[in-house]
């Protein structure tokens, strides 16, 4: 009967941090289209530089930490030991907040130092803004790693909204007044990334008010209970503080390296893109908008990605559950299916985001600038979605380390590529490679999964089905963007944005008409099997059901 309710509660906190993170990480990536707006392409160059070094700082400042605390917390939960636990807290926040306080200082007074390595001047205040969230974030996800240790993930899903609803108010109230003061392009960059801080100082105090409240119900229990035997023979025998520390790092750090695989690729373009744009004629200034107009696609990319990283945490513990029970054909078919799909859903939002790249671009950014870029930035979404959801499944069979030796590999190529392709093609450059990137990587991934003997792929389900589907969903949706675009001109307000959003939506209506009706109609997945994925796909299945749209 425990084990039954801890489950239920394992699951019930999964589902709430599961949504907590894809409403907080849709709201991180809106947030950039109003900064565009509003600050411009020069600006939004600038904030997409900085952006991805803070999120490597960040990472390299939380050494991996929150997870090494979730899981001594989480053992000395089970030992009964509180006591234990909030050692385990004190020790490595103190150490984590001490690492985000030096990385800070670090990145402050050597923010001239760092923009000399990107090769752009313009990025020096940016940076500089960007080090006050290191002194704060890494002591906040510390305490979320305690409280996930516990299975209370309800701190961790407010402080996750609280923070980036906090981060973009603060981001767009900077924007406004410091694009009414006539502030520059490196300022208002400065302004925005001060959002990461007040977002950090806004989830830290959530958190310290759920610290506060526990502390207060735990004294209240501790007066009212006498320490058993147990607790004091824990006690007497807990270990060193030093050693504390050692196990501490020795779970983290690869835990870090491991994390810091993932943003490699988007680091590349960082370190590359603006150089090499300005080595090829460019001013700074003209450097970093166009660095600013290549990353326009990105948003709508990333909202791709973040559903397959959603939905790829489902995925580690059922392949893992079924690999404990030797049951291979079902570890096959879980592979096997869940690859096909999430291989399906990623081109058809790149097919749909690249015949729709021009309006999309009018409708969000205000003009086509940059929209032959987006059309290939566009199936990076294929690539990406792929790299993400094979990951998890090799990480589910015990494969940790080979999917980020993948994306180094990838990131490898990426640089390659730029140095290639940019000279030569300018930002459209830099988006052909992250395709080819992204699409190493997930083929890496894939291999090694079909050299294991898990994977069963037939070509007909694999390219041909998926190409006589994805060419009608792209016609179709061409067809009917296009045709409301003339509507448009007809009624005498063609050209603006409302014109292109309509063209937009319209033409995703229509894209996702044609797909559901095509993945039926050709089978691409049956009844049977949808009910095989993991977590969602039983629910799905009964909705479709009743939709009719099974055979």
């Amino acid at each position: 009967m425990k084990s039954d309710t801890q489950g239920s509660k394992l699951l019930q906190g999964a589902f709430i941090l599961s949504a907590a993170a894809i409403f907080s990480k849709l709201i991180g990536t809106l947030q950039k289209i109003p900064l565009q707006n509003l600050g411009g392409d020069a600006a939004f160059g600038i904030y997409n530089t900085v952006y991805p070094l803070y999120t490597i700082l960040v990472t390299v400042a939380m050494l991996g930490l929150p997870a090494a605390i979730s899981r001594f917390v989480a053992e000395a939960s089970a030992a009964q030991d509180d006591q234990e636990g909030r050692r385990v807290l004190r020790l490595s926040a103190g150490i984590t907040a001490v690492s985000g306080l030096i990385l800070g200082v670090l990145v402050y007074t050597g923010a001239p130092v760092i923009a000399v390595w990107v090769g752009n001047s313009h990025i020096t205040s940016a940076l500089r803004s960007s080090a006050w969230g290191l002194a704060v974030v890494p002591l906040m996800a510390a305490l979320r790693g305690y409280f996930q240790g516990l299975h209370n993930m309800m701190p961790t899903a407010v402080s996750q909204v609280v923070e980036q609803s906090v981060r973009v108010a603060v981001m767009i109230a900077l924007l406004l007044y410091l694009t009414a003061a006539g502030a520059d392009a490196a300022g208002i960059a400065a302004g925005a990334l001060l959002g990461p801080a007040g977002g950090g100082l806004a989830g830290l105090a959530v958190m310290l008010l759920y610290w506060r409240t526990y502390r207060r119900r735990g004294l209240q229990a501790a007066m009212l209970q006498v320490p058993s035997r147990g607790k004091l023979a824990a006690a007497e025998v807990r270990p060193e503080r030093g050693a504390n520390a050692r196990k501490l790092l020795a779970y983290g750090l690869p835990v870090m390296l491991g994390a810091l695989a993932m943003p490699l690729i988007g680091l590349v373009d960082v370190f590359t893109v603006p150089r090499l744009l300005t080595g090829s004629g460019s001013s700074e200034t003209a450097a970093m908008a166009q660095f600013g107009i290549y990353n326009r696609g990105l948003p709508l990319v990333q909202i791709v990605t973040m559903l397959a990283t959603s939905l790829s945490v489902v995925f580690i513990p059922a392949l893992a559950e079924a690999k404990f029970q030797r049951n291979e054909d079902l570890i096959r078919t879980r592979i096997t299916l869940s690859l096909r799909w999430f291989w399906l859903l990623g081109l058809a939002a790149s097919v749909g985001l690249a015949v729709l790249a021009e309006p999309v671009n009018t409708a969000l950014y205000g003009d086509a600038a940059g929209s032959s870029a987006m059309t290939w930035l566009a199936f990076t979404a294929a690539g990406g979605t792929v790299s993400i959801i094979s990951a998890a499944l090799l990480q589910g069979l015990g494969a940790v380390r080979a999917p980020a030796l993948h994306l180094l590999a990838a990131a490898a190529l990426k640089a390659a590529l730029n140095l290639l392709l940019v000279p030569q093609q300018g930002i459209t450059g830099a988006a052909i490679a992250g395709v080819a990137a992204h699409l190493f990587a997930a083929a890496l991934n894939v291999l090694l999964l079909h050299r294991q003997g898990y994977l069963r792929l037939r070509f007909a389900d694999a390219l041909l089905k998926p190409a006589a589907l994805l060419a009608g969903l792209g016609l179709v949706a061409a067809a009917v963007s296009l045709a409301a675009g003339r509507a448009a001109d007809a009624a005498g307000f063609g050209g603006g944005r409302t014109a292109a959003l309509a063209q937009s939506l319209l033409g995703v209506l229509a894209g996702c008409a044609v797909f559901a009706l095509g993945a039926v109609a050709l089978r691409l997945l049956s009844e049977n099997e949808l009910r095989q994925l993991p977590g969602f796909g039983p629910r799905l299945a009964d909705k479709l059901k009743k939709l009719r749209l099974f055979p």
